[in-house]
Order: C-alpha cells, then sequence, then structure tokens
C-alpha cells in the first residue's frame, strides 16, 4: 500500500520507566518472595527463590535510577536516544534492515527517521552521528543501499522559533501539536481538561479548546 510513498518512523519517545513494571509492584513482589522464601526447605527450592529475589532487586534498582519528577519533561525523546545511544542505534539498525529487505523484493521504499522532542539543533546533530554510522553499517552488510530521510519533531516551543536553526540539519518537519500546546501554554492536557478548559472555554477565558483548535496567535 505504502509502494513509492514516504513512511515516517518516530523514533522512541516516552520515558523509559512506562516500559518497566511500577516500583509499587515490585517492593510487593518482592515483599512477596521474601515471605515465601521462609517457607522452603530444600536447596534448590530456596536457590531458586533467591534467584528471583536477585532478579528482582536488579531490576528495583534500575526502577529507581530511571525515577523523575516529572518524566514527560525529563529524559524522554531525543534526550533518551543522546544519554542511551545504543537505544537509537538499535531503532535504527531496525528501520533501515527493514526498508533493505523490502527493496530486494522489488518495493519501492522511502523510509524518513523522526528524532522526536528535539528542541536544539545540536540535538539533531549529536543523533546524525549515530544515524550515519548504523546506516552505512547496514547497507555494507547488505551491498545495497535505500534512500532515507532524516527529520524531526516539532513540540517544543524553542524548536519552533529557531526552525530556521533545525532546518540545517532536519530534511523535514512533523508538528507534534499536542506536546507544543502543553508546553507553550504550561499545562497537561489530561489535567487542564478535567479540571479547568472546559469552563475556560465557556466562560470566554480561551476561544476555544488549544487541543482541539490550533491557537494561531499562540
Amino acid at each position: 500500500a505504502m509502494h513509492g510513498n514516504p513512511v515516517i518512523i518516530r523514533l522512541l519517545d516516552p520515558p523509559l520507566h512506562e516500559f518497566l513494571p511500577s516500583y509499587q509492584q515490585l517492593v510487593a513482589e518482592l515483599a512477596d518472595l521474601k515471605v515465601r522464601l521462609q517457607h522452603f526447605h530444600t536447596l534448590s527450592e530456596i536457590d531458586a527463590a533467591l534467584a528471583k529475589v536477585r532478579e528482582k532487586e536488579d531490576i528495583l534498582e534500575r526502577v529507581e535510577n530511571l525515577g523523575e519528577s516529572n518524566p514527560m519533561l525529563g529524559l524522554r525523546g531525543d534526550r533518551l536516544g543522546i544519554m542511551m545511544p545504543e537505544i537509537t542505534a538499535m531503532q535504527v539498525r531496525a528501520i533501515l534492515e527493514a526498508a533493505v529487505n523490502v527493496k530486494k523484493q522489488g518495493i519501492d521504499v522511502h523510509p524518513e527517521i523522526m528524532i522526536p522532542l528535539s528542541g536544539h539543533v545540536n540535538e539533531l546533530t549529536t543523533l546524525r552521528k549515530v544515524v550515519d554510522e548504523v546506516s552505512a553499517e547496514v547497507f555494507a552488510e547488505a551491498g545495497m543501499e535505500v534512500d532515507f530521510k532524516y527529520g524531526t519533531m516539532i513540540e517544543i516551543p524553542r524548536a519552533a522559533l529557531t526552525a530556521d536553526e533545525m532546518a540545517q540539519e532536519a530534511e523535514f518537519f512533523s508538528f507534534g501539536t499536542n506536546d507544543l500546546t502543553q508546553t507553550t501554554f504550561g499545562m497537561s492536557r489530561d489535567d487542564a481538561e478535567a479540571k479547568f478548559l472546559i469552563d475556560y472555554v465557556e466562560q470566554g477565558i480561551l476561544p476555544s479548546n488549544p487541543f482541539q483548535q490550533l491557537d494561531p496567535n499562540g
């Protein structure tokens, strides 16, 4: 269906804690394991239980290390990709290997790799190095190349205000109006719509819900 058409793939945007068990869940599971450990009698049962305890403790430590006060404005999007470049490399390799395989089947493929949450051109420059390195490896292994584009999602006010600089690295833009509206107004969509945004519109404080209708002045 996408033969000959561009396909945009956004790299990982959420913070890593969203993919891990919750802190409370892990603490409860650890407590349960330690209680059950007291009722084991054979060495094999005790060893197996201790191994599970150590595994849960390792995961709990990782969850604690990834904990943030405000994760939606913390280590996510391109920041995560920069601090953990192996995550960026893994995604880019998967995209380009898939594109190569499709091209070998005679399908005209045009992948476009999109970097989320960028706010400074230097972030794009940094991640571009990872993309270029991985693409060179994939194409050398495959013995063929695939044309692809490198761009970003404009969802931070600074990115919008410095779009001329961002365009020095990005070959295309996409607009993430949800995060862009949240960061411009300084409000969480879920909380705002649940607590006050409807009243704001009804009282005429705002002409419309900015998450449903673009705010051209802002």
